[in-house]
């Protein structure tokens, strides 16, 4: 994806926020506008994963056909289900049942479904609690499902739901949408909703722009920094690491120095 596409993602996105939120505070739909993209981010990811520890035996389905490869793979297979996730959570380290995939929500959203907001809680309860080989309590904390800022009673924020993750998933086809592609998009959302709440973005993560400027000091020779950049370091460490965004930098400059 070139960078105006990605810059495009992240308008979209933005655009959706701005249409969608309604009289919500900014900091408050901001926190499901970043809950739903990490859903999605975890639900490609471990699909791509789930393709691979499969190969043959994952599901190719015909063209319009909407139901998920994983759910078709589950219902086929109830007696190797568990150890499926066994070997998932072994080599991915998390496990996402097919319900509370990011496609399988996107589509009880399409058709309106009325179970959405359940199976949402269900998902993000599963997520916290089971999915990881170490809990992530607390991960979707920020996100209130049953909020009235949604609406009154179960009904109008169930809709509410639906809308604002129809709009989400159908902004999100419109471009390929691999795990940096998403990265940028939540970094770009992040600095908006940090602008318009009359914050500083680098009060919630740091910068990519800063991040590369940091990452190539780290690794310039500290002692004799004009005889160029090491070939290695022991350890980089980041007192205030949150994104681990410094640290991973650190780490691909020196793949595209050994690859030079």
């Amino acid at each position: 994806m070139t960078e105006q596409d990605q810059k495009q993602l992240g308008n979209t996105l933005w655009g959706i926020a701005g249409q969608l939120r309604g009289a919500m505070n900014a900091d408050d739909f901001r926190d499901y506008m970043l809950s739903f993209l990490f859903l999605r981010y975890l639900s490609d990811n471990y699909e791509a994963a789930a393709q691979k520890e499969l190969g043959s035996d994952y599901p190719k389905l015909e063209v319009g056909d909407r139901r998920m490869p994983l759910a078709v793979w589950y219902a086929q297979n109830l007696d190797d289900t568990d150890e499926f996730e066994k070997q998932m959570r072994r080599k991915t380290h998390y496990v996402i049942k097919p319900d509370y995939l990011w496609g399988s929500i996107a589509e009880l959203a399409r058709t309106q479904n009325g179970e959405l907001l359940h199976t949402l809680q269900k998902g993000f309860d599963y997520i916290e609690n089971e999915s990881f080989a170490s809990t992530f309590a607390g991960l979707f904390s920020e996100i209130n499902l049953n909020s009235e800022k949604l609406g009154k009673g179960y009904p109008a924020q169930n809709a509410k739901l639906c809308t604002v993750i129809k709009a989400i998933a159908e902004g999100l086809e419109k471009f390929s949408t691999d795990k940096d592609t998403l990265g940028d998009a939540y970094e770009y959302l992040i600095g908006q909703f940090a602008a318009g709440s009359g914050k500083k973005a680098g009060e919630f993560y740091t910068p990519q722009q800063i991040s590369s400027i940091l990452s190539g000091i780290v690794i310039l020779d500290s002692q004799e920094p004009v005889t160029g950049k090491k070939k290695q370091l022991e350890s980089v460490l980041d007192f205030a690491c949150g994104s681990v965004r410094c640290c991973s930098t650190c780490v691909i400059r020196f793949v595209k120095q050994a690859a030079q």
